[in-house]
């Protein structure tokens, strides 16, 4: 059952954590003052301190402050979404991005970075851009145009418009299949993994909205379709940068973006790894339900971003914004938070050792019911399969 915060008869219920997630933009500002620190000659060892919240200080406090499952109240749902702060906080993230992309590239150019220094500011700013894919995540599912179209100007810097609608009429449809190519299958290392999505996403994008041209009597290469639109913002900034600050520039502008790029394919191992759903014996397969993503209530990696590990709730109702997803006791959960997990996720052995166990559990020892890697079927049922 799931937990419900009630509120008394005579006082309207309040969202305890409503200021609490005002976080997540504060991660691209604490960026953009250690960037303006090292740019005014500051230690360049201030570059890597995004690194160290993301990998460090996050999974600590995921550890030391635990986990929330409690809902709001269903009455207060409503206002709840109406309220116009929580989209001010998300648009937020995005002039703040911008900003610490525009002075990351400045530095790049023109300031004389020891190597190591330079490969900080390029995780620096990927990282940013890397979550700011989040931000592009929770605006795109939304129904008022300025909010679509602030996620696809959100993706520019990484070079990732397509996820807009890979993500949104792809892996919201094929999501826990085989056929998904962001859907990661048993035994599948994330090192794997990684090629798979990105070619097969962007193979399922440019599918999904050349059909959709010719559905509407268009050529696939139209003003109109939304890879091209979204892929022109980013030729459009990249190439105004190069222009501005020299050739230098580009190497710095694609790394970071490839390190962007790579953190939200991390998530996506973690967010259905080995779920699956079932065919009935006609090959239609069953609904989405809160049993086909894995989920976390960990307070920290949750405040940073907008309760994307309440990721159940998030493909049954795609449009709930994020301050009023709820968590369901029925969902596979995690042991930590996606911060921490994406530690474990780069080291196949230990991810194996931690997730394998709990697929297994979660199928009732029925490896039938999990979405399998093909090259290690075998190897796993002969590994679990019950003496």
């Amino acid at each position: 059952m799931m937990q419900i915060l009630s509120a008394a008869p005579t006082e309207p219920w309040r969202d305890p954590k409503r200021l609490w997630w005002l976080l997540s933009p504060a991660l691209p500002a604490l960026t953009l003052l250690c960037l303006l620190a090292v740019a005014h000659h500051s230690p360049s060892v201030l570059l890597w301190l995004p690194l160290f919240l993301i990998y460090g200080a996050i999974p600590l406090l995921d550890a030391v402050l635990g986990e929330d499952t409690a809902n709001p109240p269903p009455e207060a749902v409503a206002p709840l979404q109406a309220d116009l702060w929580y989209r001010f906080v998300v648009a937020a993230y995005v002039p703040l991005q911008y900003t610490v992309t525009l002075l990351g590239a400045w530095i790049a150019a023109s300031q004389p970075l020891e190597p190591l220094a330079w490969l900080g500011l390029v995780l620096a700013v990927g990282s940013i851009n890397g979550v700011g894919i989040n931000t592009a995540h929770e605006l795109g599912h939304k129904a008022p145009a300025w909010e679509r179209w602030l996620a696809r100007i959100a993706l520019a810097p990484v070079a990732y418009g397509h996820f807009f609608v890979e993500h949104n009429r792809g892996h919201h449809l094929r999501v826990a299949t085989p056929e998904d190519p962001a859907s990661a299958r048993m035994g599948e290392s994330l090192w794997r993994f990684l090629p798979r999505t990105l070619i097969g996403g962007l193979r399922s994008a440019w599918s999904l909205e050349a059909a959709r041209m010719r559905g509407r009597g268009l050529p696939v290469l139209h003003p109109k379709n939304h890879n091209l639109q979204a892929w022109a913002m980013t030729v459009l900034l990249f190439g105004a940068l190069t222009a501005l600050l020299g050739w230098k520039v580009l190497p710095f502008l694609l790394l970071q973006a490839l390190y962007g790029i790579s953190l939200l394919e991390v998530v996506n191992y973690i967010e259905h790894y080995g779920l699956l759903r079932r065919r009935d014996t006609c090959g239609k397969v069953e609904p989405c339900t809160p049993r086909h993503s894995w989920n976390s209530n960990h307070r920290a990696s949750n405040l940073f971003l907008y309760h994307l590990q309440r990721h159940s709730d998030h493909h049954a109702h795609p449009a709930r914004r994020y301050q009023a997803l709820r968590h369901f006791d029925e969902s596979p959960q995690l042991p930590t938070g996606y911060a921490g997990m994406i530690l474990l996720a780069y080291c196949p052995p230990l991810w194996y050792r931690v997730m394998d166990p709990r697929v297994v559990a979660h199928c009732e020892g029925d490896l039938n019911r999990a979405n399998i890697a093909p090259g290690r079927r075998d190897a796993l049922l002969a590994r679990w399969s019950t003496p």
